[in-house]
């Protein structure tokens, strides 16, 4: 009987997940995570807002404590953030799946088949407006009122009830959130392997194909050998394996940057909400309702009970001027990144005055991303291929890191578009 190949699937996200599913079968998969299985963040979050005023939340990067699965870490210009376990950073992105098109259509790439198929096959939906509260039907409506098109936002929702506790960016604790882990126990149970807590190092390259893995278990290396390997370790983590493994990446790292405005209205209860039900597409950015957990704990401006504050957010669409390497994350805010945000901010201003609250009486959260990409970005070239020259013929990226450029929207959808397209070339080639 003929060995089926071995693949090596690294990272269990959008990317790394689908692949590891549409790939077990026909191939024999094995999945290394570096994080372990992820658990949603139990505590009330009120009990830990009450030590704010204690000062013992000095750095932002102190949050990993209370969220063990939110990995953070500081740029120049602002505080990177991306999950870490099983089910990588869909386990605390708030559930968006959303459809863009941009820099592909530049290059000549379609994924309207892709999308069409994710969109019937996952539990995604728009039919949320029935669960939103007094505090998203009101904003809903000043967005209308000042023309700013918004739309419900299509979100990964596996349940007919939303429980409204706005835990959707640190684990939904109610199941009702759908994550990527359903594609790893879909892998698993059609007979992939999963390893948790394997940090995977670089691939090993002999005479132009990729021949194994070298990984920690812990302090124990180990080296997996394989027929094929897909790097979708993310759009920080990807780079730095390449990196290690001598194949260059670019200097284009974008990571779509959020800042939030906020203000005080007593009894909001925007926190006790979906996050980000609907939004509005702008040039060059996009606006959503959007309480930030990591203003609201380690930004002394936020020093109200959640459930007295407003905030909203600008999600930027940014130069493509950065770099994740093994040395750290190097990126900073471009004159045109600032004009964006300083455009988003003003259309909050207006939000914001639309409901009585002067611009005095409003604060800024704290410069955040967590959508990283583009240093290995697609081209006219290789759309056709889905896969760049500079790497052996079989190994592949699935995740940000091949991403044309900034969408400046929730980028979860579209990656696992582009995965399904390398995944359909893959096993074509079988």
């Amino acid at each position: 009987m003929k060995r089926k190949k071995r693949v090596i699937v690294v990272g269990t996200g959008a990317g790394g997940a689908l692949m590891a599913d549409a790939l077990q079968g026909p191939f024999d998969v094995t999945i290394l995570e570096a994080g372990k299985d992820f658990r949603p963040f139990s505590l009330p979050v009120d009990m830990l807002a009450s030590f704010r005023s204690t000062g013992l939340f000095l750095d932002e990067r102190m949050i990993q404590i209370l969220f063990p699965a939110m990995q953070v870490r500081k740029s120049e210009d602002m505080i990177m953030v991306n999950g870490i376990g099983v089910g990588g950073t869909t386990t605390l992105a708030t559930g968006n799946a959303v459809r863009y098109e941009g820099y592909f259509e530049k290059i000549g790439m379609d994924l309207t088949r892709e999308y069409d198929f994710l969109e019937k096959t996952l539990p995604i939906t728009t039919e949320h407006e029935k669960y939103w509260n007094p505090a998203s039907r009101e904003l809903f409506a000043r967005f209308e009122k000042l023309g700013l098109d918004p739309r419900p936002t299509p979100k990964f929702l596996k349940s007919p009830a939303c429980a409204c506790c706005g835990h959707c960016a640190i684990g939904c604790p109610h199941g009702t959130k759908w994550d990527t882990r359903d594609l790893v126990k879909s892998a698993v149970e059609k007979g992939a392997r999963l390893l948790t807590g394997c940090r995977v190092e670089k691939v090993l390259v002999e005479e132009g194909e990729a021949r194994a893995v070298k990984a920690f278990l812990g302090l124990k290396p180990y080296l997996f050998r394989a027929d094929l390997v897909i790097l979708a370790a993310g759009g920080f983590g990807t780079p730095v394996i390449l990196e290690n493994s001598g194949i260059d990446c670019q200097k284009t790292l974008f990571v779509d940057p959020v800042l939030c405005l906020a203000a005080r209205r007593e009894d909001f209860r925007q926190d006790s909400q979906l996050l980000m039900p609907f939004y509005s597409k702008r040039d060059g950015y996009m606006l959503s309702p959007y309480l930030d957990y990591l203003s609201f704990f380690f930004d002394r401006k936020w020093r109200f009970p959640k459930k007295d504050m407003v905030s909203l957010m600008v999600k930027m669409a940014d130069d493509s001027a950065g770099l994740s390497e093994k040395r750290g994350i190097h990126k900073k805010l471009t004159s045109g990144d600032r004009e964006r945000l300083e455009r988003g901010l003003q259309d909050c201003r207006e939000i914001l005055s639309d409901m009585g609250i002067s611009e005095e009486d409003t604060f800024l959260g704290i410069v955040n991303a967590g959508h990283p990409g583009g240093m290995l970005p697609l081209t006219e070239k290789t759309a056709v291929t889905v896969h760049d020259p500079a790497l052996p013929g079989n190994l592949y990226v699935a995740d940000g890191t091949i991403m044309p450029g900034s969408a400046g929207l929730p980028p979860i959808l579209t990656i696992m578009a582009l995965s399904l397209r390398i995944a359909e070339r893959i096993r074509e080639g079988v």
